[in-house]
């Protein structure tokens, strides 16, 4: 099945650990012939380990005798996550190689939205009547093990109608008496997740209850299938990566980094690039708004990067773990006016201490400096400078976190993700209003002084 351990044109052995290291800068030929030198246990393994998109990308290199081999090798649910991501007009061919059992769970799989618990089950599960006697169960369990089952942790009882009874685990299998009945040994405290449950609210269950699977129900109670743990961290990982790339101001990436051409790229980043530009001629406008006033008091210019990025950088904090806050299950849409009450809060204190350091820094630079004439830096009304900047970075800032922690609501309630509330779009809007802030209140505070 694979090139001989040594190859002249390779003029070493290929060792797994080496491809592994090399594979994300290989493009997609490079990948294919790196695997085809492996030794058979060293391609087995390391197939075993790549994420479905790089699986399918060996797959449909191969000899169609090789494909049907590795295919099944997998169980149904990662050969779904496969055939999904293959070319939709080898998806056919593909199913046409699996033997008549695993197309028919396959087509069940295929049937559900990948981000979906029903994509991500595996419907091969070890299964027991509640009538049945342990020593029955533990015989009939070696039986399904040897057949077709993997995961045997859990056994799952079911009545006639293929509803979920009960769950039994193969230890409490093993320390019950023999002529007992499973349903006097069974858990009837079921956690399960319905076949349509988005993978993300899998996931909380999984992080709530401390599960190694999860079964998987249809809204009559019928046993669908299971998620086991190892699916949850690969969509953990595949969330958290859409999540952060999405904060960073970007679509979210359909493939790793290296494997995404430089066209698909530009369009996921240029989209949000252009949003926030137009959102930044609004801060232009703002500035020119005032810019009569700015002409005449010219240090006042010199504070707005300062201000304005208050409102930036703390809008980014806030959003930043509000979205995680709601991600992880902490923080729900009817919460909304808790983390109002909390963020204002936390807007207003991280204002004052900003604000007092701003106002220190005109005291200390009016009396450390002068200007090219000779005159103290900020003039006469340095102190009413000083407290202008201060209140100014008060409600900056203040308003910035309000903005940053209350957006993801907005989204969420849209149906939209709340990681769309990205960092530089918190910034983006802090901005145009930070201007605003800014000089409202030095025409309130300075009015009649030095206006």
């Amino acid at each position: 099945m694979n090139a001989p351990e040594d190859d002249p044109l390779l003029g070493q052995r290929v060792m797994g650990a080496d491809l592994r290291d090399a594979w994300a800068v290989l493009d997609p030929e490079a990948r294919v012939e790196g695997f085809r030198y492996l030794t058979s246990a060293e391609a087995e393994e390391f197939f075993l380990e790549l994420n479905a998109h790089d699986r399918a990308l060996i797959v449909l290199a191969l000899p169609p005798v090789e494909q049907r081999w590795w295919l099944r090798a997998l169980p149904p649910d990662d050969v779904a996550d496969l055939i999904q991501e293959a070319p939709e007009e080898t998806r056919g061919m593909l199913i046409s190689l699996l033997d008549e059992s695993t197309r028919r769970d396959i087509t069940v799989l295929l049937a559900y939205s990948e981000d979906e618990a029903g994509g991500l089950m595996n419907p091969r599960y070890a299964r027991l009547r509640s009538s049945m006697s342990v020593d029955e169960a533990i015989g009939y369990l070696r039986r399904q093990t040897r057949e077709r089952v993997e995961n045997i942790y859990y056994a799952y009882v079911l009545d006639e109608q293929q509803k979920l009874v009960g769950v039994v685990s193969f230890r409490q299998l093993m320390m019950a008496r023999g002529d007992a009945r499973v349903r006097e040994v069974m858990v009837t405290e079921l956690v399960t997740v319905q076949d349509e449950m988005d993978q993300e609210a899998v996931a909380r269950i999984f992080a709530q209850h401390d599960l190694m699977c999860v079964p998987v129900v249809d809204p009559q109670g019928r046993m669908k299938g299971i998620v086991t743990a190892d699916d949850i961290v690969d969509v953990v990982r595949e969330e958290a990566t859409e999540d952060i790339q999405k904060i960073g101001g970007s679509e979210a990436l359909d493939a790793p980094y290296l494997q995404v051409g430089l066209l698909e790229m530009l369009k996921k980043r240029a989209g949000w690039l252009i949003v926030l530009f137009i959102g930044g001629t609004f801060t232009v406008s703002a500035i020119g708004h005032f810019q009569g006033k700015i002409a005449s008091v010219g240090y006042l210019e010199t504070f707005i990067a300062m201000i304005i990025s208050c409102g930036g950088n703390s809008g980014s904090q806030a959003s930043t773990l509000v979205i995680r806050a709601m991600a992880l299950g902490e923080v729900r849409l009817r919460d909304w006016w808790r983390v109002f009450l909390r963020e204002c809060a936390a807007g207003l204190s991280l204002g004052a201490i900003l604000g007092t350091l701003g106002l220190l820094r005109i005291v200390v630079w009016h009396h450390l400096f002068t200007d090219e004439a000779g005159a103290p830096m900020y003039g006469d009304q340095y102190l009413l400078v000083g407290i202008t900047v201060a209140l100014a970075v008060i409600g900056v800032a203040t308003w910035g976190t309000l903005v940053g922690a209350l957006l993801p609501f907005g989204l969420r309630r849209l149906g939209l993700d709340p990681a769309s509330a990205s960092a530089p779009l918190v910034a983006t809007l802090s901005d145009v209003t930070g201007i605003m802030i800014f000089f409202s209140i030095a025409l309130a505070v300075l009015s009649g002084t030095v206006f």
